[in-house]
This record gives structure tokens, C-alpha cells and sequence, in this order.
């Protein structure tokens, strides 16, 4: 028993002795093959980038800095029930108690997003989706968009893919963009929507109090002028009327003023929800592929399947020189 046992074994020495046979063999698949990615990779760099079947790919990256700050859960727990968002993102995963970045990222993957980006670059076209229009485009966007956050230092980053540099710092840029107003339409930066309002207010009571001025002048200018007796009571007392007005609005306009000043005093010792730190650039050095990892791998996979060739040759040939092997064979053809 002992002695069929070490019959069946194979030994390293055996093995050895069959690559050293087929070495020849070997050693010209590795090359041949070697050769072609080599021929393969330079001809891929050399044709244009729409025309290479292994293409240069670029991929410009944009920074943003989102304050998730100490109440953020419940920041946007508010935030997600007052924009209706709340079920949705409870469904992707996102709870209500999670930061204001992984929201971000649960933006990024939503379809209005998504079709956004489609619409104003028209990727239908420029990825030849032929059926299944908005699930297709939206398929093909997310294999090239990546968005992550790095919840230690707050950094959110958005990137895109594509073989040419200039169309993807511009998808870039727009994500950007659209994420910017849209966390602005959510209301999430709070010390920004009311600088929004306070200016809005301050602007119409200052306005407001120009035209209480003309119409005061207008007024005076009519007593200067002559105007009838009989009209003159009326006209003082719209006069009164209007300074009553005009000094109410200049009290609101103080205050509007001072809440402004004060807002701005605040906002500089707080950092906003959403801030851009980098724009997208337009990238002069190729994210990938990386042609010599490609080489070094396909050579390797090569002399692998060279190796096992080999062997199969070499069991092929045992199994000719055995007698009773091959009598099996002829015997399984009749």
C-alpha cells in the first residue's frame, strides 16, 4: 500500500523536470505574448483617444468642506422632513442621524441628480445608450462619478472620469455647482439663509424709504407751488402720514442693519455647512490605465497558462506511452 501511495505522488523534482522539458516552449509564449501587450499598449497611446481601444483616462477632482458640527444628526433630521427626503434616504440607507456628508453622498446617487448631469452634458448621445434611455445614462454616469468624505477632516470629494480632461473638469465643476444650490434649496446652512433674507428685507426697506422720500418731496414741492387753500389740510396731513411711515421703516431699516452686522459677526467665527475649497482643474497627467501593470500581469498570466500547457502536454504524452491507457481509449472509440 505504502509503496502505490509513493508511486501516485508527484514530486517537486518531477515537476521541475517537466518545465525544464517544455522549457523552450515556455519561454516563447511568455515572449510572443509579451511582445503583442507590448505592440498592443504603444499602438493604444499613438491613435486618438475616441479611436484607441486602450484609451488615456483623466480624472479631475473637486474639494469641498461640509461642517457637519456637533448637531448635525439632528440639523438634518429637521432638514430631511422639511424637504421630503427623509423616507427616501431612510430607503438608501442614510439615517436621520448620520452628517451632513454622507447626505452629500446620498445626493450625488439620487436619479434628479443623476439626470441632471445627463441633461446638461448630454451623455445619451456621448455614450450611445440605445435603449432604456434614462436607466442606461444613469448607469454609465455612475461608473464614471465617484463621490466620498472623509468624516475625520470633513473634506467631501467629487470626481469624474473620462478620456478627455476638459469635458471631465466641466461634469466636475457643474456637480459641484448643482450640489452647492441645492444644499442652499434645502436650507441646511442656516446662518446663510437668513444673510439671504436679511439682505432681501434691507434691500426692500431701503427702497421702500426712497419712495416715501420722493413722495414727501412731492408733496412739499406742491405747497411751494401754489397749490389751492382748500387743499392744504389734506395735503398735511398726508404729509404727517408720511413722516409717521417714513420714520417707522427707518427704525426697521436700523434693526434690519443691526441684526445684519451682527449675522456677519457670527458667520466669521462659524464655519458654513457647504463650503468649495478646489474647483476641478483640468488635469495634464492620466489617471489610468497603467499599460506597464497591464504588461506585467498579462506576461505573468502567459507564462502561468504556458506552464500549465506543459503539463497537460507532458500527461497527454504519458498517456500514450502506457499501454494499458491507451488500450482504454481504443477501447471506449468502439
Amino acid at each position: 500500500m505504502n509503496e502505490e501511495s509513493k508511486e501516485d505522488e508527484i514530486s517537486l523534482i518531477d515537476l521541475f523536470a517537466v518545465i525544464w522539458q517544455r522549457k523552450i516552449m515556455i519561454i516563447i509564449i511568455t515572449i510572443i505574448v509579451l511582445i503583442s501587450v507590448i505592440i498592443y499598449s504603444i499602438i493604444s497611446i499613438k491613435l486618438p483617444s475616441k479611436k484607441s481601444p486602450l484609451p488615456n483616462e483623466y480624472t479631475p477632482v473637486a474639494l469641498m468642506l461640509i461642517n457637519n458640527g456637533s448637531s448635525s444628526g439632528n440639523g438634518m433630521a429637521s432638514v430631511l422632513s422639511a424637504s421630503g427626503l427623509g423616507g427616501l434616504a431612510g430607503l438608501a440607507g442614510v439615517s436621520t442621524g448620520s452628517s451632513f456628508s454622507d447626505l452629500a453622498i446620498y445626493l450625488v446617487s439620487t436619479n434628479s441628480f443623476l439626470d441632471a448631469v445627463v441633461d446638461e452634458f448630454d451623455l445619451i448621445t456621448r455614450y450611445k445608450v440605445k435603449k432604456f434611455f434614462r436607466a442606461g445614462s444613469r448607469k454609465a454616469l455612475k461608473k464614471k462619478l465617484a463621490a466620498s468624505a472623509d468624516e475625520k477632516s470633513g473634506v467631501f470629494s467629487v470626481s469624474f472620469t473620462d478620456i478627455d480632461p476638459v469635458f471631465a473638469q466641466r461634469v466636475v465643476n457643474y456637480c459641484v455647482s448643482y450640489l452647492q444650490a441645492w444644499f442652499d434649496e434645502l436650507g441646511i446652512d442656516k446662518n446663510k439663509l437668513e444673510k439671504e433674507n436679511l439682505e432681501r428685507n434691507i434691500e426692500n426697506t431701503f427702497r421702500e424709504i426712497q419712495s416715501l422720500e420722493m413722495e414727501s418731496q412731492k408733496l412739499g414741492m406742491s405747497v411751494t407751488g401754489g397749490g389751492g387753500a382748500a387743499s392744504i389740510p389734506s395735503i398735511a396731513l398726508e404729509q404727517r402720514r408720511i413722516a409717521l411711515e417714513l420714520g417707522a421703516q427707518q427704525q426697521v431699516y436700523t434693526q434690519l442693519k443691526v441684526q445684519y452686522e451682527l449675522l456677519k459677526v457670527t458667520m466669521a467665527s462659524e464655519k458654513p455647512v457647504f463650503q468649495i475649497l478646489e474647483m476641478a482643474e483640468i488635469p495634464d497627467q492620466k489617471s489610468g490605465p497603467s499599460r506597464g501593470m497591464i504588461c506585467i500581469i498579462v506576461t505573468l498570466a502567459a507564462g502561468f497558462f504556458a506552464i500549465f500547457l506543459a503539463f497537460i502536454l507532458n500527461a497527454i504524452d504519458n498517456v500514450k506511452k502506457d499501454p494499458e491507457a491507451m488500450a482504454k481509449l481504443r477501447r471506449t472509440r468502439v
